[in-house]
């Protein structure tokens, strides 16, 4: 039992004896008075007994206090002090306990070793302290306090017991410390002598009395500290139930004294004090206004106190009201301007809050400060997401501001070798802090504060999509390069090929070995043209006539080849539709280090792209690419619209700004002709700029990291990032009439066919005029006609005649020549007539039947070409072996009534 009133301070003394109590397991009663029951927690003794109200009760009592005013948010700051650890975690303890119903929070948990220490508390929000400390350790705590400006009227001290001690006040004590406290006299120290003489008789009573401890005697003869004693006192742990087990009568209208499983009282009494100035207004004393008692459910009842700084009404225990000027620079969606109400000279719901455009100079003082709101010229509305993150800050953070548009419009750059812009005027400490898409980077950070970051940015690329023609080869982009060598050279070249070798080959097939027997059936002729126009025919279905094959296998393969057309036309079509329609054009840059953008002039045309002069874009293109800064800055506009604006009407082919800016923009367009290409360059972010060194950098980072937690960063980003383009707004334009262009591949196409046959014509005048008669000479129509059976028929005798039969068909004479001419032909004709009469008669001797043929003389010819059929020239002509063998040897001689004719 011991006090600092009689025995003064003696922790080390007390310490040493619960150690080594706690070691021989000798149960202790105790009543501490200067740190009651800490020394039990730092010995980690299990038997001990403490009469005093313990370090949790003292908590709780403090953060009622904290609860009874609404002060939410509060600082622990302590002295080396024995025990204090165990004061901050019953701090805590206590904190979790009471979440459910009233929210704490710890802002800082402070040890002062030095009293440099308490800057931690200069730069805090906290408003509130506990502190826990010997009287010696306050004072100088308080006084360094002082200093640093951390007492007065907006700022409550809370104490412990150990602070206040015997009611002594010292002069450096600030008017209006709150503190809980228990009388340490000793009056109430023989007092609890009393109580603890109970405790250990009642305990020693029901120990004896319980049969289980017949055997158990409650003397420790049998510990020594020589090496035959034990070390340890086997009873003293059950002999320290029986004694946590007591409940002795407490006084009037209180409680049995009784303890917890930890061995502190399970009901405590303290006493609320209160700093305050004496009745003679000499010095500073301790006087109890209240009292807080565990067992009730009201715990605290305070009577007047006298607040910090002599105030009459209680410190809002959070950061006074502070006032910032804060300058702006606008940029959509972070910052809009538009014009206030011209009749109240206020901003709409919607419109934000009012800003000052107007320069400092401008502002005179005789100036009517409610007109000057009504004139855009000085004063306008502010919104955008910066502005909504503005009045977050300030409803959390208790401040009032006025937004100031920066005088020189720039964002902050080094030019000849000073800051403009926002930067400027931060450096030159014209303003308190810069809130607007301000991007951070190395050279900025070197002169000013910046907060963590509200949104990651970068260098983008901003193009415009307009629509251009069909590709001129449309029509086959619905399979590649490879796809269509494949049918071209391979698919259609081997059908063709396998169609006629089969029908080559077939017995009823092209060589008509069956067919030639039987003289009463027409003849059948199949070439390899025809082949290819069956082929094709097949593969596009085409209408036309053509000449099928006669062999099974022929046939057959013409249905594999039919089949095959099925399912290429079928594919073909399907994807043909996504590739004739009209697609957007755009510039596809990779990003900013794209190589026509980096060496302009390697391009011809060089592309037509700028930014904004003495911007974070402008500073890095100087910066990493001097080339290309030089050649843009013919093109740079003076704001982003200007900027956005020249991209879509083609005076820019891109314009190259900060990532999120330009995605706002391509959000905001109706028609939605805009996107940005490439990569983001230069990732940084957003951040608010202070002043170096600012005191304000610390809590504007706490609240803002609390944002970015709870959501509020990410809920304000969608809303003022969305725009009207959507993906599907497009969708009614698939009604709309087809234009030209959407099918112009399809005129082209027949452009190229056009061209390709008039190729074809002139290729068969050639053919005619120069190819055919060395041919004939060469060729009987054999060889030819198994390619094509119209080169076969122009190189025989039957094909000449016909050829000479629609030349006369047409032929009128004008003048006796012509006459003479046509005559001279009918009379070469009449003796081939009777050439080959004797022909006949020459077989008939040589015992070869004459073939049935007829010759049709030149007045048939002439007689008859009003007929649409033309009449038979040699008749149904059989030839025998040997017959065809003479008729060979005449071949000559008919090549040159071909010519004559």
């Amino acid at each position: 039992m011991m006090n600092n009133e009689q025995f003064g301070h003696s922790t080390a003394s007390a310490q040493y004896f619960l150690q080594l109590a706690g070691y021989l397991g000798i149960p202790v009663i105790s009543w501490n008075a200067d740190n009651s029951g800490l020394e039990r927690r730092a010995s980690q003794s299990t038997l001990q007994l403490q009469l005093a109200p313990s370090i949790e009760h003292q908590s709780a009592a403090m953060l009622s206090i904290l609860e009874r005013y609404k002060w939410h948010q509060f600082s622990v700051v302590t002295s080396q002090i024995a025990g204090h650890d165990d004061f901050v975690q019953a701090v805590r303890e206590r904190v979790a306990e009471m979440q459910e119903h009233f929210k704490f929070t710890i802002l800082n948990s402070i040890v002062v070793t030095r009293t440099s220490d308490l800057m931690e508390l200069v730069n805090s929000e906290a408003r509130v302290m506990l502190l826990y400390a010997t009287q010696t350790e306050a004072i100088t705590i308080l006084r360094a306090a002082e200093e640093m400006k951390l007492t007065g009227e907006n700022y409550v001290w809370v104490v412990s017991q150990s602070v206040i001690e015997k009611k002594d006040a010292h002069s450096q004590f600030p008017v209006g410390m709150l503190g809980v406290h228990f009388d340490t006299s000793s009056a109430a120290l023989m007092n609890e002598i009393s109580n603890a003489i109970k405790i250990y008789s009642y305990g020693v009573e029901a120990y004896l009395t319980d049969p289980a401890n017949r055997d158990r005697r409650l003397t420790t003869q049998s510990l020594s500290c020589e090496d035959e004693g034990r070390g340890r006192w086997d009873n003293g742990e059950t002999f320290f139930k029986y004694l946590r087990n007591v409940s002795i009568e407490g006084d009037l209208n209180k409680p049995n004294i009784e303890f917890t499983a930890d061995g502190d009282l399970k009901s405590a009494e303290l006493k609320i004090m209160n700093l305050r100035p004496s009745a003679n207004n000499k010095n500073l004393v301790w006087e109890e206004i209240g009292v807080w008692k565990s067992w009730e459910s009201q715990k605290l009842d305070i009577r007047d106190i006298a607040w910090p700084g002599n105030s009459h009404a209680p410190p809002q225990g959070v950061p006074e009201k502070f006032h910032l000027k804060i300058t702006f620079l606008e940029e959509a969606p972070y910052i809009n301007l538009s014009p206030a109400d011209p009749v109240s000279g206020k901003c709409l719901m919607d419109r934000g809050v009012l800003c000052r455009v107007a320069a400092d100079h401008e502002m005179a003082a005789d100036i009517d400060v409610g007109q000057a709101h009504r004139n855009e010229s000085f004063y306008q509305c502010c919104s955008g997401f910066c502005i909504d993150l503005l009045e977050k800050f300030a409803e959390e953070l208790g401040f009032t501001y006025e937004l100031v548009r920066v005088e020189d419009g720039k964002w902050g750059t080094l030019e000849n070798g000073k800051w403009n812009g926002l930067i400027a005027d931060l450096v030159n400490r014209k303003t308190d802090m810069v809130l607007t898409s301000l991007m951070i980077n190395t050279e900025r950070e070197a002169v000013v504060d910046f907060s963590e970051p509200f949104m990651e940015t970068g260098i983008a690329i901003v193009v415009a999509k307009r629509t251009g023609i069909i590709s001129p080869t449309a029509f086959l982009e619905p399979f590649d390069t490879a796809s269509w060598m494949l049918v071209g050279i391979v698919a259609i070249q081997a059908a063709t090929f396998m169609i006629f070798l089969f029908e080559w080959l077939s017995p009823s097939g092209y060589d008509m070995k069956l067919y030639l027997q039987n003289t009463n059936v027409t003849p059948y002729r199949f070439s390899l043209f025809r082949t290819y126009w069956l082929v094709w025919a097949v593969l596009f279905q085409a209408a036309v006539h053509v000449d099928s094959p006669r062999g099974f296998t022929s046939r057959f393969m013409t249905n594999v080849w039919a089949l095959f057309a099925v399912v290429f036309l079928a594919i073909y079509t399907a994807n043909l539709a996504a590739f004739m329609i009209t697609r957007e054009e755009f510039h596809e840059f990779s990003g900013l280090n794209d190589s026509r953008l980096v060496h302009p002039y390697s391009h011809k045309p060089s592309f037509k792209f700028g930014t904004i002069p003495y911007s974070h874009t402008d500073s890095t293109i100087q910066k990493y690419f001097k080339d290309m800064h030089y050649y843009m800055k013919q093109y740079n506009k003076t704001s982003v619209a200007d900027g956005v604006a020249a991209v879509l009407n083609g005076n820019l082919d891109s314009f190259i700004y900060d990532g999120t800016v330009l995605d706002y923009l391509v959000a905001q367009d109706e028609d939605c002709r805009l996107m940005t290409v490439g990569s983001w360059y230069a990732m940084t972010g957003y951040g608010l700029a202070f002043s170096r060194n600012s005191k304000y950098v610390q809590m504007f980072n706490k609240r803002l990291l609390e944002f970015r937690a709870n959501g509020d960063l990410e809920r304000l980003r969608r809303y003022w990032m969305t725009g009207t383009c959507r993906p599907g707004k497009q969708e009614h334009k698939s009604s709309d009439p087809l234009a030209l262009e959407q099918f112009l591949s399809a005129f082209l196409l027949l452009m190229a066919g056009i061209l390709l046959a008039a190729l074809l014509l002139l290729l068969e005048h050639v053919y005619f005029k120069y190819i055919r008669k060395r041919l004939a000479k060469k060729d009987g129509g054999h060889c030819c006609a198994l390619i094509s059976l119209s080169m076969g028929k122009s190189l025989t005798f039957r094909g000449a005649v016909y050829e000479a039969t629609e030349i006369l068909k047409k032929h009128r004479c004008n003048d006796p020549i012509c006459d003479t001419h046509l005559w001279k032909v009918k009379h070469e004709l009449d003796m081939s007539r009777l050439r080959v009469r004797q022909l006949e008669k020459v077989m008939d001797k040589h015992g070869i039947k004459a073939p049935q043929l007829r010759l049709a003389s030149s007045s048939d010819l002439l007689n008859h070409h009003h007929l649409k059929e033309r009449p038979p020239l040699l008749g149904n002509l059989s030839l025998a072996a040997s017959a065809q063998d003479l008729y060979r040897s005449y071949k000559t001689e008919i090549a040159e009534m071909e010519t004559v004719l």
